[in-house]
C-alpha cells in the first residue's frame, strides 16, 4: 500500500491539492461503499439492475473505496501497510480455530 499511498500523495502535491476534511472523506467513503453494496445486491441479491442503469465493475468500486481510504490515511499520517497488518494479526488471534 505504501506505493499507492505515495502515488496518490505525489499526485496531490503535483496538482497543489489539499486533502478534503475528515468528515468529507468519510462521507465519500460511505458513498463509495453504497455503490459497492448496490452492485453486490444487483449481482448476488434479489434486486436486479434496471436496464437504464450504468454498468458497474466490482473491481473499480473496490478501488474507489481503497482510494478514499488512502486519502484519509495520507491526510492523517496513517501507514496502511501497518494498519492492515494490525487487523490481520488481531483476526488471526481472535478467530484462531473458529472456522
Amino acid at each position: 500500500m505504501k506505493t499507492y499511498q505515495k502515488q496518490v500523495d505525489d499526485w496531490f502535491k503535483e496538482n497543489k491539492w489539499e486533502y478534503w476534511n475528515p468528515l468529507a472523506i468519510v462521507a465519500r467513503l460511505f458513498e463509495e461503499g453504497g455503490e459497492f453494496s448496490r452492485l453486490v445486491n444487483h449481482v448476488y441479491g434479489p434486486k436486479k439492475k434496471k436496464l437504464e442503469e450504468n454498468v458497474q465493475d466490482m473491481e473499480e468500486e473496490i478501488g474507489d473505496i481503497i482510494y478514499t481510504l488512502i486519502c484519509f490515511a495520507n491526510s492523517h499520517g496513517i501507514d496502511l501497510d501497518r494498519a492492515i497488518q494490525k487487523s490481520i494479526d488481531k483476526v488471526a488471534v481472535r478467530d484462531k480455530g473458529r472456522y
